[in-house]
């Protein structure tokens, strides 16, 4: 665990640290340190140098006696004072409570309990108990709480419960974040997440490589065993603790022995993209699948035998299986034309794309924040969720893509391709590759070297 606070003397245990104030009894020892030190390495060098000139064929018994002595105590007592006062971090776990959060970090204070458990600002804590997280507190010598510093999900910024008194506040602070670059490559064995998380890559991450490819690679039937991938993407540090991952830079992933590549570049006012290495547009009109990570569990044919009404009919889209509340997300950008309850297909979602297509998205559990009809949505935003609604035998989503209002199916059609970069973008875009194409040369020798 990495400790910013220059000055301070940290002592760490099995990912936990405890930060104590300087105090008189401390450096008085500290004081000492050094001639003690030295007069112990004297008497160690002592004896090594006896045993080094030892004889080597001396053959006499060496008589070897015990003494026990009682040795003055030295360790330093921190005086009690009131202004005595501790920093602790440690990080959440899987399952644990508010209560067992605070007692980890040397919080023993009734008061503060309250406090954060029925504040209505401070009580987001309880609600945001992320594994991983990494919490700090300022107690006393008595443990009461003097200050509380929290991350927030999903914002750069963190809750700050401070003790004025007999009283507390709870206040959001932003947080100015420093970034650094990772690189990191692995290779696929059973699956992308099982691959990315014995790389150290983080889920979002690995999310964004799938999105990045997901136009080329079919990431629900294509991975093969062996597939390679580096990547090389920032993560985003407060004093020294990583708060999230952020974007991919540059990636390159090796499926069947094709490789494919890709490097972000963002023109000015714009939102950014992957391109090739010959600034070709990675990100396509329209994705292949709703669902990040799924399977196709029936697919578009003319006729097939429905499990509800026991008889055979087209069925025009595909069903994708996955649990309850998996994301859907839009496979294009568009504007919702219909949300809201229709016949078999449950709770439907509608999205009129570009031109003479759209999509739909039926026996959705539930709508995404935002979707109702004339909302406008991006491509990948999230619509809804699957379910089981209207009528379904089982958890999934139905998706239809239409052209002029008539099904077809969109594993078989030629998808049109996102707009190129214009001349004076491309050069700029060039210019940004060989530090980029670097960096993944250096993420392929830092995984080499790992596993050598």
């Amino acid at each position: 665990m990495n400790d910013s606070d220059t000055g301070r003397k940290t002592s760490h245990c099995e990912g936990s640290a405890i930060l104590a104030q300087s105090h008189p009894a401390i450096d008085r020892l500290a004081r000492l340190r050094w001639p003690l030190s030295i007069a112990g390495a004297c008497s160690l060098l002592g004896m090594v140098t006896a045993f080094a000139i030892a004889p080597s064929d001396d053959k006499q018994a060496i008589d070897q006696r015990t003494v026990v002595e009682t040795l003055n105590n030295l360790a330093p007592k921190l005086i009690a004072s009131e202004g005595a006062e501790f920093l602790h971090e440690d990080r959440i776990l899987r399952g644990d409570t508010l209560s067992s959060l605070l007692l980890r970090l040397g919080v023993d204070d009734r008061t503060a309990f309250d406090f954060l458990t029925n504040n209505s600002d401070a009580h987001v804590i309880a609600r945001q108990l992320r594994p991983g997280k990494s919490v700090s507190a300022r107690t006393g010598a008595n443990g009461e709480l003097r200050a509380l510093y929290f991350p927030l999900n999903g914002k750069d910024a963190t809750l700050i419960v401070e003790r004025n008194g007999e009283h507390f506040s709870a206040r959001e602070e932003a947080m100015a974040l420093q970034t650094q670059t990772h690189f990191k490559s692995g290779e696929i064995r059973y699956s992308l997440f099982g691959a990315t998380d014995s790389a150290g890559i983080p889920d979002a991450i690995a999310t964004q490589l799938a999105d990045v490819f997901g136009a080329d690679i079919d990431f629900l039937r294509d991975l093969r065993k062996g597939d390679r991938f580096s990547v090389v993407y920032e993560m985003l540090y407060y004093k020294g603790q990583a708060i999230r991952s952020g974007r991919i830079l540059a990636a390159e992933f090796v499926n069947n022995q094709k490789t494919y590549t890709a490097f972000w570049y963002a023109a000015d006012n714009s939102h950014g993209g992957y391109y090739t290495r010959d600034g070709q547009n990675l990100r396509k009109a329209f994705l292949r699948s709703p669902l990040e990570f799924s399977r196709v569990t029936s697919g578009f044919t003319t006729a097939r035998f429905h499990p509800i009404l026991q008889t055979w009919r087209a069925h025009k889209g595909i069903d994708y299986g996955a649990p309850i509340g998996t994301r859907v997300r839009s496979v294009a950008d568009g504007t919702v034309e219909f949300a809201g309850q229709q016949n078999g297909y449950g709770n439907l979602i509608v999205v009129r794309h570009a031109g003479a297509y759209s999509s739909a998205y039926g026996h959705l559990s539930g709508f995404g924040p935002g979707i109702r009809k004339g909302a406008h949505v991006a491509q990948s935003d999230t619509l809804g969720y699957v379910g089981m609604t209207g009528m379904a035998t089982g958890p999934h989503l139905h998706y239809e893509f239409r052209v002029n209002g008539q099904q077809v199916n969109p594993l078989a059609l030629n998808l049109p391709a996102s707009l190129p970069l214009e001349p004076t973008q491309m050069a700029a875009f060039r210019r940004t590759v060989p530090a980029r194409a670097e960096q993944l040369g250096l993420a392929k020798q830092v995984t080499v070297a790992a596993s050598e």
